[in-house]
């Protein structure tokens, strides 16, 4: 794996639940191509904010994966 892989998995997609990116890229990878699905494996969306700041991020890397 490359550097830089390692270093964007890293970064925090659920600030709420401290949800890496990594975490949404093995799911995506094992076929969760939902926002929804991707929150039930994950438990994101289910911090304080409900989702306001992660649902955005999770379809971003949906689209940049699909």
């Amino acid at each position: 794996m490359k550097e830089q892989q390692i270093i964007d998995g890293l970064k925090v997609i659920c600030q709420c639940k401290g949800i890496r990116k990594s975490v949404f890229l093995k799911h995506i990878k094992t076929g969760l191509n939902t926002v929804e699905a991707l929150r039930k494996a994950t438990g994101a969306g289910s911090g304080s904010c409900k989702g306001k700041q992660c649902t955005s991020r999770i379809r971003e890397l949906l689209k940049e994966k699909g």
